[in-house]
């Protein structure tokens, strides 16, 4: 009994490290985020899950996973809702954050009234689920500072039933959760990086937004996905290029610090001669990840470079030689597959959050005048299949448009 017992100590805690240095080689903090939530939910054998990060002294839902209703690796609109919770005990993830202890249902909605937290209804009855145990804990990181929240909703046993989290789970998932964090942490880091080099081009041109960016790195993910899913590729490659177009899909614009005030802050219309320098940005945006040692590097030089070319031709900067020279031209514009597919989904993602949104010069289009734009472009600037692929999840790209991104 024993020798069974630490053969299960050993398997659990192989599993746990080889999650926990799977998720420090990814990037972005979403997919972070997913990939923690998955193994948790694998650890406790946990129908469903979700994430809630501290953001302004509230816990802003993250990521969400569930295998009821979600199928696996779908988009789903569910994963941008736009809902804060108070760090208070009122809720259970408020008063998991607020006490940073565990939180153990055997079942939500039998919990005693002399508890002072309850559980919210509200999602069952919209979606027909039917939540029953949930093992709540605080996402702490360094210094003990509380990161954020993560629930586990109904485990299951070996005949798919529905029963309260074992001894087990309640061992090893806050145990991954100890050294995932730091992932979590880390993720952050890096996003909030990305924003402060958005910031300086902000500061250049009012236009480019850290929301903006944030939404094609969005977009841009999800649109990926659904291409990949489409075209059957494996699984591990979709979660891998998912992970870094992200990240690099929101750097496209980066360049834009090579280009003087007068042309990014003009109100109106460019004339031929600012817009020919306002062409320059693919290429100072390039020449900033010359240096490709990564392949978080490579896409972003990729997406930088061309992410203004056209797949039927006619765009900028085309086929660049000398790309590091004081001598760099301008060459022949690229078309079709010659524009790398991480650049030709950035560019749908950019044009669409573009005309969707207010900029100095105009107001924002209505839907109905994006979606006839998106569509006539299809085969003249857009890829058809990457077309095809963001109408394939048009309420996701909705979901992403509406959210409140800080």
């Amino acid at each position: 009994m024993i020798e069974e017992s630490d053969d299960y100590s050993n398997k659990m805690m192989v599993a746990i490290l080889r999650a926990t240095e799977e998720v420090n080689h990814l990037k972005s903090v979403d997919t972070i985020l997913d990939r923690i939530l998955y193994e948790s939910r694998k650890l406790a054998n946990a129908d469903a899950g979700s994430i809630f990060l501290v953001e302004d002294d509230k816990l802003r839902f993250s990521y969400v996973q569930n295998d009821t209703l979600i199928q696996e690796d779908e988009s789903t609109a569910d994963l941008y809702m736009d809902l804060a919770i108070p760090i208070d005990e009122k809720s259970i993830v408020g008063f998991s954050a607020l006490t940073k202890s565990e939180v153990i249902v055997d079942d939500a909605y039998r919990i005693p009234e002399n508890l002072p937290y309850s559980f919210n209804q509200d999602f069952d009855r919209k979606s027909g689920y039917v939540t029953s145990s949930m093992l709540t804990l605080p996402l702490k990181g360094m210094n003990d500072k509380l990161v954020g929240v993560m629930q586990l909703i109904n485990a299951k046993d070996e005949e798919n039933r529905i029963v309260p989290f074992s001894r087990e789970s309640r061992t090893y998932v806050p145990l991954f959760a100890i050294n995932a964090t730091l992932a979590i942490e880390r993720g952050i880091m890096t996003r909030e990086l990305i924003l402060r080099m958005m910031k300086m081009a902000e500061m250049r041109d009012p236009s480019e937004t850290g929301t903006h960016v944030q939404r094609v790195g969005a977009y841009s993910a999800e649109i990926y996905q659904r291409w990949a899913l489409n075209r059957k590729m494996a699984k591990k490659d979709v979660k891998r290029a998912k992970d870094l177009i992200r990240i690099a899909a929101m750097l496209h614009d980066v360049g834009k610090v090579g280009i003087t005030d007068a042309i990014l802050k003009k109100p109106g219309k460019l004339d031929d001669q600012e817009f020919a320098e306002m062409k320059w940005h693919t290429i100072r945006g390039a020449q900033l990840f010359m240096n490709r040692s990564s392949e978080l590097d490579e896409m972003s030089f990729e997406i930088a470079l061309n992410h203004h070319e056209k797949w039927a031709g006619g765009g900028y900067p085309g086929k660049v030689p000398d790309i590091m020279s004081d001598v760099a031209r301008m060459g022949v514009p690229k078309k079709g597959e010659e524009i790398p597919l991480a650049a030709r989904i950035t560019s749908l993602a950019d044009v669409f959050d573009a005309l969707s949104s207010r900029r100095s010069y105009k107001e924002p289009w209505t839907e109905e005048r994006v979606v006839a734009e998106i569509e006539k472009d299809s085969g003249r600037s857009f890829d058809p299949e990457l077309v095809e692929a963001f109408f394939q999840i048009y309420n996701v790209i909705k979901a992403i448009r509406e959210k409140s991104w800080v």
